[in-house]
């Protein structure tokens, strides 16, 4: 059976056919896809490689030497992203698919990205924004290979314009590239020991560090170097550890680094300087043999530097911790001793839904909430990233240890939270990533991820890695009734709450028929002369009435008695009062990701789907509901829940229902 032809197949097909380049028509070479929020004081003007003067110009070269510059606009994060991927050339080629070449290519490219939790395939042309003939953005210095311009480009497309490349961070581009999940560790001394080092690189995980000190304004084109020749804000990679005895009897930890700007042998232009380094006299204080043997461990762009020295010249860890199936395909993380499991959930953040905010909000409990079983002690890596690059919220998450009195499939509520603290907080950021390194005990636990402020609205996943075994599933609260939400009057209520609804009675009398009953038209007449001029009074409208007739009327007639208007006026009254108690800012005004507490106090617990459809219907443009939309929705839920109830006989909670009776029950509600 032939496989269906991919995207980037069936356009190269075409271009081959017809003899043309191909323009992409989703992201175009117009300034737009260049700065969408900012006007830059000049107009790029788009050209393919073929019109740069660069006759040498290909693809990629196997042997080449990393030498890309960011370019007059400047992503360096995203430079030094790109040679750590470059210094793993397995994962290069996943990233980079290496059967391309600028002669065949038609103008078609492709590239894999991970993005909002897979790696997708991005198509781009090779037209590159250029200012008075020169690459704006990232260009080879001499080695006239172009994949760098054009996976800048693939991430500008996912990003929507180059001008968001401005806000990524190397986390960002780490993730991206490798799909992993990164940690960012501040490198303080005797914090850091060499066992923390060995324990990271015991799992299949990339440790690159950071030097940035004393960082002074940037120099032009040129990444400014320390005096020992460390290049600041680039990330170096660590390779291992090793002690050596000098000829004194001393040990001392070294460490091996990886220039991921350099391919060269040791000795051959390594730019460190310092002790370790080629032409270091710490060389003569070992034997011949130990320099053979440190010598021969070293790869490309590799040297060695004492750990003394590691912690004074770098600020910062940035780990990358791979899952096992995609650290397989390196060769060198393919057999360490440990092995990452990943599992992950993909959620959003709805306002009114399950968009809560940060513990600080009494919202809080309504956002989604993910039970993480840990069946053996074990490190867990967590890590939240949202899915935006431009304007992202302030995230973060909060994980509690799991209470015995809770069902595996019911969700924490919101009392549960005033009585228990937080087994652990996340930072809160701006970010795109955030991620927290931490060791679980055999047992149950309830992680939320949530946005600072409630009602703000993002797509999200969640990745937790784990180095044994453990299960990751979502709480979802089963939606049944608690209370009455719609009781008739008792006797004593028809003396007391009924009596302030009896000075209504000789309208009603007015109105009704000769049966003594209305329909929803004379209802709404009612409710106008009825209801006080305050808020209420927006309850007197046709659609609330004809909800209030097909809920009590039991005979077909479309019409109900005083003692029903009665009933009904009192319900009123009480879910007037329940919405008073969750409208604080302004009378009258309900902030939607307060619907779910107030319709559970009338009697509704509700799950997720259900709140999203209720949302879609009642929330206003704001974000706010109005009593009217309140009462509507009560409502609207009552009718809903009768309905299923008249059929429910095996009280299984699975109904048959007939085409009549479905069309009936959907026109009623």
């Amino acid at each position: 059976m032939a496989t269906m032809a991919s995207k980037y197949e069936c356009i190269l097909s075409d271009c081959q056919t017809k003899s043309i380049l191909w323009e992409d028509p989703d992201f175009p070479a117009v300034q737009s896809s260049v700065f969408y929020y900012q006007t830059p004081p000049f107009t790029f003007q788009w050209k393919r490689i073929a019109e740069l003067n660069h006759a040498q110009a290909i693809f990629l070269s196997e042997g080449a030497e990393f030498d890309v510059v960011p370019g007059k606009m400047g992503d360096r994060w995203l430079v030094s992203c790109l040679g750590v991927l470059c210094s793993l050339r397995n994962l290069f080629y996943r990233v980079v698919p290496a059967d391309q070449t600028l002669v065949k290519a038609h103008g078609v490219f492709r590239f894999r990205l991970w993005w909002c939790g897979e790696w997708v395939e991005v198509l781009v042309d090779d037209r590159l924004p250029t200012i008075n003939g020169r690459l704006a953005f990232m260009q080879p210095q001499t080695s006239q290979c172009f994949w760098a311009a054009l996976l800048e480009k693939a991430i500008a497309k996912l990003h929507g314009s180059y001008e968001a490349l401005k806000y990524g961070t190397r986390s960002d581009g780490l993730t991206d590239l490798l799909g992993g999940v990164v940690r960012c560790m501040p490198i303080v001394k005797d914090t850091i020991r060499p066992q923390t080092l060995k324990d990271q690189l015991a799992t299949p995980c990339i440790v690159t560090c950071l030097a940035s000190k004393n960082v002074s304004v940037q120099k032009k084109n040129v990444a400014e170097r320390l005096p020992n020749g460390i290049l600041l804000n680039v990330n170096y990679r660590l390779s291992s550890l090793d002690k050596v005895e000098t000829l004194m009897g001393d040990s001392v930890q070294l460490i091996s680094i990886r220039d991921t700007f350099s391919t060269k042998p040791f000795g051959e232009k390594t730019h460190f300087l310092g002790d370790w380094s080629p032409l270091s006299k710490m060389w003569e204080r070992v034997s011949s043999a130990e320099q053979q043997r440190l010598v021969s461990h070293l790869g490309p762009g590799e040297f060695w530097m004492s750990f003394c020295d590691f912690v004074q010249i770098f600020s910062n860890l940035e780990v990358v911790y791979l899952d096992s199936d995609t650290a397989n395909d390196e060769e060198m993380l393919k057999n360490r001793p440990l092995q990452w499991k990943i599992k992950m959930y993909q959620g959003q953040w709805k306002r009114g839904v399950t968009a809560g905010g940060c513990r600080n909000h009494e919202s809080f409990h309504i956002n989604p909430q993910l039970l993480i079983s840990v069946q053996e002690r074990q490190d867990v890596v967590i890590a939240l990233n949202q899915h935006t690059a431009v304007e992202p919220k302030v995230i973060g998450f909060t994980m509690y240890t799991w209470d015995r009195d809770y069902g595996f499939n019911e969700c924490l509520q919101k009392d549960f939270f005033k009585s228990h603290v937080s087994l652990l907080n996340s930072d809160y950021g701006n970010t795109r990533h955030v991620s927290y390194h931490t060791q679980l005990e055999v047992g149950h636990y309830v992680l939320i991820p949530t946005t600072y402020e409630p009602a703000e609205e993002a797509h999200f996943t969640v990745r937790i890695l784990g180095t044994g075994s453990f299960r990751l599933s979502c709480l979802e609260t089963e939606t049944m009734i608690l209370l009455d939400p719609f009781p008739a009057l008792k006797t004593e209520e028809n003396g007391v709450k009924g009596k302030s609804v009896c000075q209504y009675e000789p309208i009603y009398m007015q109105i009704a028929d000769e049966n003594k009953t209305i329909n929803c038209f004379e209802l709404h007449e009612l409710l106008e002369a009825c209801l006080p001029n305050d808020y209420i009074k927006g309850c007197a409208n046709i659609d609330i009435c004809r909800q209030v007739i097909a809920l009590q009327d039991k005979s077909g007639s479309g019409r109900i008695t005083f003692q029903q208007f009665k009933t009904f006026m009192v319900n009123l009254k009480a879910w007037q009062g329940v919405f008073k108690i969750y409208t604080k800012e302004k009378a009258g005004i309900l902030r939607a990701e307060r619907l779910r507490d107030a319709l559970c106090d009338i009697g509704f617990q509700l799950s997720t789907d259900i709140m999203n459809c209720l949302i879609q219907r009642y929330i206003r443009k704001d974000g706010t509901l109005r009593l009217s939309d309140f009462v509507s929705a009560v409502i609207h839920l009552t009718t809903a829940f009768n309905q299923f109830h008249l059929k429910n006989y095996s009280q299984v909670n699975v109904i048959e229902v007939h085409l009549n009776d479905w069309i009936k029950s959907i026109l009623s509600s």
